[in-house]
């Protein structure tokens, strides 16, 4: 991927009790991503560690959006991301 390519938007998230999540791209791939690097990393993501607010997740924006604004840049989710097979 070059720098001038946009990372395909997020349709669709499951959250997982592992604090992964599966992303569904708008190109069709799916990706697990996981999110125990990020869970209480700083007060932004504190929220994270309660399960039931991270199970909130949602795809808006082309990216994962909890409900009280906390997000990722939607590249870092398709990079960092691992396909499922």
């Amino acid at each position: 991927m070059t720098k001038t390519e946009l990372s395909p938007d997020i349709v669709g998230v499951e959250t997982h009790s592992d604090y992964s999540l599966i992303l569904t791209f708008e190109n069709g791939e799916r990706k697990r991503f996981d999110m125990t690097p990020y869970v209480g990393r700083s007060s932004w993501f504190e929220e994270l560690r309660d399960w039931n607010y991270f199970s909130q997740a949602k795809p808006e924006y082309g990216t994962v959006v909890w409900p009280n604004g906390q997000d990722l840049c939607p590249d870092t989710f398709y990079l960092d991301s691992k396909p499922i097979e």
